[in-house]
């Protein structure tokens, strides 16, 4: 009977498998098999309190059934109980440790919990069982990948796909190891391999869509992003780059209702303030308080405190909630406002807080489109004039000053935005510019970056960029040019008005649009843009050219 009642089970017939599993019980109650296999189609339907149930009532007749204690942790560790799936996997593997699936099992358990270098010893111990399974090679790829050893990854998933060509996930996370590697053009096809496999891959539509971007196929990335949200309505990552894409084209009527699905998507930065008050429209308010509150990160709180001015201009009074380091320099360029920083939901009650909007809306309210950044007021930060003129000071010496930021420590894309300061060395050469370094950073380090690069830049140890904003504006301020990478200080030097030449690279941030030299954030800024991926030779050499000629006079 249980023979039959197996194969039934493994042919998918759970509803005839269970019956005869429940005949079997009728004759023997305690018959230890049964109640598991009767667990495990529970957890096939779903039913996965039932499940951990019956095979716990199965270990507790038989304790030394290794598979009970196996697929009890696959039931636990479904049921979003890892540390209880760990031990069973391990009680597993203590009674039978040529396990090949507990081992993957505890890999996966290890690596979801950021062990990484446990997981990868569980997946080789494994493959060491049974070389031959796609899927642990697939998991161990992961685990590479997460440890930087790109080479490594990639071998995996090539090894997976071997095994088993028709292997979307692989070819799906093989792509996603080229993209990591810059090799845009193989992650493309291996996208598309994926999908051919499977049509419905939301997550391989959108992945496909944002290297489409990032090649500038604008147009079909948000074809790519489109069939992603029709497969996935609510996929908030695929809504978040629709929106990011049609804003990169100047789509502000379409683009910036759509950038409220930010808040949906696990790329963006910030997480959403759940206040008590109601979002602000535009509308008056017949009592107290709009409050504005920043979002994302420095540079992105400077960009959208641009248009504080406009709301200014409503009549309506404000609260401008902004990170500390912001505070004294917000608060001297909007005097008619109210700075504050920290200002969580349910705070700071004396604000008499009538309605609330997160700045990155506004653009929603005051730039529906572009003849609306006309609107723009420049400067819109005002840096104190007395450090602004001590710093002149300092380092007048009859030369141009010329203020340099060369890289970034964002994770997501620093590798891009960054440029090695020893490309910039062909603009060292004029002898009529004194370089004063506005890079944030450790001062020796930074040091040791310009002798190495042979570069003639001043660093002012006196000045710490991250920490202090206020002085940093106030350095800014003193350039007669600022030749900055794409980071806060490229925002900060548009908001104060001061001549800003910005390097920027292939696949450029959706704020700078595309194909522009001009900033409609920043009338003061000037685009320099990679004509080619990662060619950062053709932008210095523009830059070189037009500081030869005094072009940041004209």
């Amino acid at each position: 009977m249980l023979d039959d009642a197996l194969r039934l089970h493994q042919n998918g017939r759970f509803c005839e498998a269970g019956q005869m599993y429940q005949r079997i019980l009728a004759i023997s109650p305690r018959h230890p098999d049964c109640l598991h296999l009767l667990g495990m189609i529970a957890y096939q339907e779903g039913s996965l309190e039932t499940a951990a149930t019956m095979i716990r009532q199965a270990i507790a007749i038989h304790s030394s059934g290794t598979s009970y204690y196996a697929n009890l942790g696959t039931v636990l560790q479904a049921q979003g109980k890892p540390e209880e799936a760990e031990i069973m996997y391990r009680q597993a593997l203590t009674l039978k440790p040529d396990l090949a699936e507990a081992h993957v099992n505890l890999g996966n358990v290890l690596q979801a919990r950021g062990e990484i270098d446990g997981s990868v010893a569980c997946y080789e111990r494994a493959l060491a069982l049974r070389p031959a399974c796609a899927e642990t090679h697939n998991n161990l790829g992961n685990a590479r990948q997460k440890q930087g050893q790109m080479d490594m990854a990639i071998s995996c998933y090539e090894r997976a796909i071997f095994i088993k060509p028709d292997y979307a996930e692989a070819h799906y996370n093989l792509g996603k190891a080229c993209r990591d590697q810059d090799n845009l053009d193989a992650a493309v096809a291996h996208y598309q391999e994926a999908l051919a496999i499977d049509p419905g891959y939301a997550e391989a539509y959108y992945n496909l869509g944002n290297v489409l971007r990032e090649q500038g196929k604008v147009d079909d990335a948000l074809a790519k992003y489109g069939k992603a949200l029709m497969l996935r309505p609510n996929y908030g990552r695929a809504g978040f780059g629709e929106a990011l894409a049609q804003l990169l084209k100047g789509d502000f009527t379409t683009g910036w209702p759509n950038f409220e699905r930010r808040w949906q998507s696990e790329d963006h930065d910030t997480p959403k303030r759940e206040y008590p008050e109601p979002s602000w429209s535009g509308e008056k308010l017949l009592c107290g308080n709009l409050l504005l509150w920043g979002e994302q990160g420095i540079g992105d709180e400077i960009m959208f405190a641009g248009l504080v001015p406009d709301v200014r201009r409503t009549g309506i009074p404000c609260v401008l909630d902004c990170d500390a380091r912001l505070k004294a320099l917000f608060a001297r360029s909007f005097p008619e406002v109210n700075v504050v920083s920290g200002c969580g939901p349910g705070s700071h009650l004396e604000l008499e807080i009538a309605s609330q909007l997160p700045v990155g809306s506004l653009p929603g309210l005051f730039r529906t489109n572009a003849s609306a950044f006309a609107a723009t007021t420049s400067p819109y930060l005002i840096a104190d004039a007395n450090a602004t003129k001590r710093l002149r000071a300092r380092y007048a010496d009859g030369r141009r000053l010329i203020g340099l930021a060369w890289y970034t420590k964002s994770s997501k894309t620093g590798r891009f935005r960054s440029i090695d300061l020893s490309l910039l060395v062909p603009l060292f050469r004029p002898r009529d510019i004194r370089w004063i370094s506005l890079q944030y950073g450790d001062p020796g380090m930074l040091e040791k970056q310009a002798r190495a690069a042979g570069a003639p830049i001043l660093i002012d140890r006196a000045i710490d960029q991250l920490k202090d904003l206020d002085i940093f504006a106030a350095q800014i301020a003193a350039m007669d040019l600022v030749i900055t990478i794409d980071n806060s200080t490229a925002h900060l030097a548009g908001a104060l008005g001061v001549p800003v030449w910005v390097l920027l690279p292939f696949a450029a941030d959706w704020r700078w649009l595309l194909n522009r030299e001009d900033c409609p954030w920043y009338p003061s800024m000037r685009l320099f843009r990679q004509t080619e991926f990662g060619n950062w030779q053709s932008v210095v050499e523009r830059v070189r050219r037009s500081l030869s000629s005094h072009e940041e006079l004209l």
